[in-house]
């Protein structure tokens, strides 16, 4: 038996099962038990065993939390105020409406974590409202969509919980560490939207508002605005864990929509519960199939073999990142994010740190780099999501993205040649 013939019975199994329309979770199971009997090492119990395993981890209780956030952020009127907020800040602008985008999708993203919300939420919006104002159809749909994948990228990040499990390292550094690199991609939005827009004939939203006028927006959108300051501080300082964060969010969200602004009604609740939950499983049973192929990984040494053959980029960080960045690419126009990072993790991890790669470091750039591919076709979750609220056709809205996708890569590649821009910050919100 060859670790060469290993990979390939585990990437045919996977791409075949993947192939024949089988959902990510059970390809991954399948290409599991294809290995296994490569291996001759065939036992259902270990199956069963670390399936189980998978889904008993402590930090992957995040998860539930965060997506019952963002559900009650969308239902319960907390999105609809971040919005006003921004509208009263910089309508005013000649393209105000980008930048409204691109603010609340930052604030957004310190609420939910999760990009498909963030992008449904901004689309429904204020997709009608850039329309009415002017601006092309489709650079505003690609705008919407590039904003959206920030959410994974600053805290509270679902992804990074994720990764945090696949790979064990630390959820915590790994928030704090997101914090830049996600307002750098927002930047990178903002200059690209001003050059974009020059040439649409959009109106001017309205004229700049009064200081009481923004006290007043300011106000009503303060209970949601407080929620990304106590999740910072909170860590910072050591007051919850990050699971314990998530779980800080969900309570805060769920008494702001129903005390507070009261738009969330009791009713509704019980919906809300249920897609946070349809959700939950679809993540959970991912991560715990992903853990019985992460083992037999480990198992078979595929992950060494990995490392052996980018044995020549060990001794340059900047050329292995590029390297494993541009194979990160390529996967992300076909696999989803989560089943990517799953999948990824355990084979890149030992080569990442046999070059001695900052694990923290390497994986805020792994999530930025799946991040961008949720807006990279065929597969984008989040261009078919912004599609289908839009009503913009996938080929004009591909075509709208482009610039603002080139942009966020150029951010990638920034923080590729410059990574204090990612360890310096981090060390300083961890108090290091």
């Amino acid at each position: 038996m060859t670790t060469d013939m290993t990979v390939l019975v585990f990437i045919g199994s996977l791409l075949g099962a993947m192939a024949i329309g089988m959902p990510i979770a059970f390809a991954l199971l399948v290409c599991s038990v294809a290995l296994m009997l490569f291996m001759g090492l065939f036992e259902s119990q270990v199956i069963a065993q670390n399936l189980i395993n998978g889904a008993d981890s402590f930090p992957l209780l995040a998860v539930p939390f965060f997506i019952l956030a963002g559900e009650i952020m969308n239902v319960g009127g907390l999105a609809k105020r971040i919005v006003n907020v921004a509208l009263t800040l910089v309508g005013h602008v000649r393209g105000g409406l980008g930048y409204v985008t691109i603010f609340a999708a930052i604030v957004l993203a310190s609420l939910s974590g999760s990009a498909v919300a963030d992008a449904a939420a901004l689309s429904t919006l204020l997709m009608p409202m850039m329309i009415a104002a002017g601006h092309n159809k489709a650079s505003s749909a690609g705008l919407i969509a590039s904003s959206g994948i920030i959410a994974p990228v600053i805290p509270p990040s679902i992804a990074f919980v994720i990764f945090g499990v696949a790979s064990g390292v630390s959820i915590k550094k790994l928030f704090l560490a997101g914090i830049v690199p996600g307002l750098l991609l927002g930047l990178a939005l903002v200059i690209t939207w001003w050059f974009v827009s020059r040439k649409d004939q959009a109106e001017i939203l309205h004229s700049r508002k009064s200081g009481r006028e923004v006290g007043r927006s300011l106000y009503e959108g303060v209970w949601a605005l407080m929620l990304p300051a106590i999740i910072v501080f909170g860590l910072r300082f050591g007051v919850f864990t990050p699971t314990e964060a998530a779980v800080v969010a969900a309570v805060y969200s769920f008494f702001v929509a129903t005390v507070i602004y009261r738009e969330l009604k009791w009713a509704q609740i019980y919906q809300v519960l249920v897609s946070a939950a349809l959700t939950t499983s679809v993540v959970v049973f991912l991560v715990a199939a992903a853990m019985v192929s992460a083992w037999l990984i480990t198992l078979s040494q595929i992950s060494m073999q990995v490392a052996d053959m980018m044995e020549p980029f060990v001794g340059n960080q900047t050329l292995l990142l590029i390297a494993i960045m541009a194979l990160v690419v390529v996967v992300g126009t076909a696999l989803d994010m989560t089943p990517t990072i799953l999948i990824l993790t355990p084979i890149l991890m030992p080569v990442v740190i046999r070059a001695g790669i900052d694990p923290v470091y390497f994986g805020v750039l792994f999530i930025i780099n799946n991040s961008i591919g949720l807006i990279t076709p065929p597969v984008g979750t989040v261009l078919n999501v912004v599609s289908g609220v839009t009503k913009v056709s996938m080929a004009d809205l591909i075509k709208g993205v482009t610039p603002f996708m080139l942009a966020q890569l150029g951010v990638l590649f920034l923080l590729i040649l410059f990574p204090d821009l990612v360890i310096v910050p981090a060390k300083w919100f961890a108090g290091n």
